[in-house]
């Protein structure tokens, strides 16, 4: 795959990372005058530092595009372009609702090529992810410096996270008076369907028990409450307020899910003296549970990119 391609899907997928601070830093208005969100010595203030810390327990909680992928690759699963949007429907999106849908389901869906090594489809992706992006005009909010230096630290969350507050911090004004924090939203919702719709569609009902794809299926009870807190973050926001609506028919069938926390022990590392805390869990889904769910998305899915 050649440098141009790899570097074209990793801006998209770094537009995710931004997108994810997008929703839970933008919300805090303007600054005053001779205001500034870093004191003397050089630090965060404490308001702009929990702002901070919230945003990065939601960067850290919500999947992206290419950590589902990733998940669906190293369980085993095949690649099967059939259950991706085809590129060809771009021309159906005029709304802003469904642009921003379709460029989290787009997105997603150039990370499962790009992981299977599907260069062609990949590159069709980018193309389909760059029309609803230029259509949103959220690529504006990320100036060519900005994206050079995250090219230049992709492999280190911690730094992508810096640049992006950073970045944040000085195009508050841009993203408010735009409307994208509520944008932002849609658009992560929309790659995180997707992303469950290729994964429930993977798993064979009847072979639930000890798959990794269906415990990361699973896993996306933890975000739920996370999403349903953002969206309604943006009451005012019709399109934010049908995808909560979406959002919560996935919770109550999420909620028939257990998961079960074992006891914690401490491992340690004898070669490092490191002690890491460690903890087993169980999960307990029944068949019919998971058609409910895979259906239920299938439904919501279908109504995105119809």
């Amino acid at each position: 795959m050649n440098r141009n391609l790899i570097l074209s899907g990793r801006l998209f997928l770094l537009l995710f990372v931004f997108l994810g601070f997008i929703m839970s830093g933008c919300n805090r208005g303007p600054k005053s005058e001779g205001s500034g969100d870093f004191e003397a010595s050089g630090g965060l203030d404490a308001e702009t530092q929990a702002q901070l810390n919230t945003a990065k327990r939601i960067f850290y909680s919500l999947p992206s595009p290419l950590e589902t992928a990733m998940l669906i690759k190293n369980a085993g699963a095949q690649y099967d372009e059939g259950l991706m949007n085809l590129t060809g429907n771009t021309s159906r999106y005029i709304t802003s609702k469904s642009k921003a849908l379709n460029l989290g389901i787009y997105s997603t869906d150039l990370s499962y090529a790009s992981l299977f090594d599907q260069t062609q489809a990949t590159l069709n992706y980018i193309e389909a992810a760059k029309k609803m992006a230029d259509g949103l005009n959220i690529l504006n909010a990320i100036n060519e410096e900005t994206i050079q230096r995250l090219e230049e630290h992709i492999n280190n969350r911690d730094v992508i996270i810096d640049i992006i507050s950073e970045t944040l911090m000085n195009s508050s004004s841009f993203l408010q008076e735009n409307g994208l924090e509520a944008v932002a939203t849609v658009v992560l919702v929309g790659g995180w369907v997707e992303g469950l719709y290729i994964a429930t569609n993977l798993v064979d009902e009847n072979s639930l028990k000890d798959n990794k794809l269906v415990e990361r299926i699973v896993d996306q009870k933890l975000s739920l409450d996370i999403m349903v807190n953002l969206l309604e973050e943006s009451p005012e926001d019709a399109d934010a307020m049908a995808v909560l609506e979406d959002v919560k028919s996935l919770k109550s069938i999420f909620d028939k899910i257990t998961i079960k926390q074992g006891n914690v022990t401490a491992v340690e590392d004898p070669a490092t003296n490191v002690t890491t805390l460690k903890s087993e869990s169980s999960i307990h889904i029944t068949p019919n549970v998971f058609k409910e769910l895979r259906s239920k998305v299938r439904e919501i899915r279908t109504s995105y990119i119809s």
